[in-house]
């Protein structure tokens, strides 16, 4: 039985708050163009340093602001509330405006802390309460930037990048097409359909067989189809869906299907096979619900993501800060996602 997310939600949160205000071990991506650039992480990022990278650290806010919102009464949330009002300050956010702005920023956290920025930018937007308002205003401008990255990029980006690890053009395209389609941003929406359709929409018998490489944490077969299952019109979905994984109906690749192992949870990037299981499940239980109920594939699918769930979820809190400061992001994000009504 996969345990639910209000069961695990007081665990969860105690690991993202352990976080959101420890400065060190950081890995800072840094361009430096001078010697005054050589700062400390919470003076380049006062608001999103506590963690051991920025986009770990935007995601864990998500996390605790998402809980927050489910689970009003979560016995963290005062601490939660304390740590959103003492990061997301008006100034706080200017300052990552700055930096974003700044020479030599324009591929930072591309797209993957883009897309999570996004992602807690839409979780404060849809939450109907006094503070969570106030955060929405104050990233507000951050947001703004993002939003015309992916304009000013994603066009002049011929090819899609298909990588397991964050420059996987699929999961930025996903949060951020969620987000759009939430505030109503038509712009960006549509570019983002737009973009999908020209990277994937001709792909066929995917080698996904050759899944997983050694530091996935995301499935580059299951994340771009669980970006065009938003893309594309059920039908239209089904019929590509079956074109780019024509196996899946036999039960192949057996690779694909079966949970990885991990071997060393205190190697940082060895870790990353425990995210993969999360982040397969929240893509297979999503693609099964898109597809129509009498497809078999559909079944496989499910019961391959319970078995990658339940896999992952044994191993998010291991005593290992290389897993611990990420991985109850990605158990949220699958046990908070419901089964899609077509």
């Amino acid at each position: 039985m996969i345990p639910t997310l209000p069961a695990l939600s007081s665990d969860f949160a105690k690991l993202a708050l352990a976080c959101l205000g420890r400065e060190y071990p950081n890995k800072i991506e840094h361009s430096l163009t001078d010697s005054s650039q050589v700062q400390s992480p919470k003076s380049l990022h006062p608001a999103f340093y506590g963690c051991f990278d920025w986009h770990s650290s935007v995601h864990g806010h998500w996390l605790v602001a998402h809980l927050l919102r489910l689970y009003p009464d979560l016995p963290q949330g005062p601490q939660i509330r304390v740590a959103l009002n003492e990061n997301l300050t008006r100034e706080n956010i200017q300052a990552e405006v700055r930096y974003f702005s700044m020479e030599g920023r324009a591929s930072f956290e591309r797209p993957y802390g883009w897309g999570w920025l996004l992602k807690l930018a839409e979780e404060v937007y849809v939450w109907d309460d006094n503070d969570a308002r106030k955060w929405a205003e104050n990233l507000q401008p951050l947001v703004e930037i993002i939003a015309a990255k992916y304009l000013a990029f994603f066009p002049v980006q011929t090819y899609p990048i298909r990588t397991g690890v964050h420059a996987n053009t699929a999961l930025g395209l996903s949060f951020a097409l969620d987000y759009a389609r939430t505030v109503s941003d038509q712009a960006l929406a549509a570019l983002i359909e737009e973009r999908s359709r020209s990277y994937y929409l001709s792909d066929s018998d995917y080698p996904a067989h050759l899944e997983p490489s050694g530091e996935d944490f995301l499935s580059p077969a299951l994340i771009e189809a669980d970006l065009m299952r938003r893309v594309l019109e059920p039908e239209g979905f089904r019929e590509w869906f079956h074109r780019f994984l024509p196996r899946l109906v036999h039960g192949n690749p057996r690779s694909l299907l079966t949970p990885v192992t991990v071997s060393d949870r205190s190697d940082g990037k060895l870790v990353h096979l425990d995210g993969l299981n999360l982040s397969r499940a929240w893509c297979m239980r999503s693609i099964a619900a898109a597809l129509s109920p009498e497809d078999p594939v559909a079944e496989t699918l499910n019961n391959s993501a319970r078995l990658h769930a339940t896999a992952g979820l044994a191993h998010v809190a291991s005593g290992n800060y290389e897993g611990e400061h990420w991985l109850a992001t990605f158990a949220v994000h699958l046990l908070s996602t419901p089964p899609l009504k077509v």
